[in-house]
């Protein structure tokens, strides 16, 4: 049995949502007093697209398994795919 060196369990063991607070963080630091816009759209993009590319090549590229792994319909999966340019 191959054993995970240190470093790499505890990266797993930090949340998500820690590291999407530091990079918001940082984010918001680099404005430097600009007024942030459509973050909302710019963090779905940032997150959605590596996450449908990971869990396609997870899933061999079967949408069905994909669509079913994230947990939404295979239709809107496939919409999201044509919108990134994801093939």
């Amino acid at each position: 049995m191959v054993k995970n060196p240190p470093e790499f369990t505890e990266r797993r063991k930090k949340p998500l949502c820690s590291c999407v607070q530091t990079s918001l963080d940082n984010y918001f630091s680099d404005l430097n007093g600009s007024e942030p816009e459509n973050l909302y759209g710019l963090v779905l993009g940032e997150i959605e697209n590596p996450l449908f590319e990971t869990v396609l090549r997870y899933t061999r590229g079967n949408q069905t398994k994909a669509a079913q792994v994230l947990g939404i319909n295979r239709g809107t999966l496939r919409k999201k795919l044509e919108q990134y340019g994801i093939r």
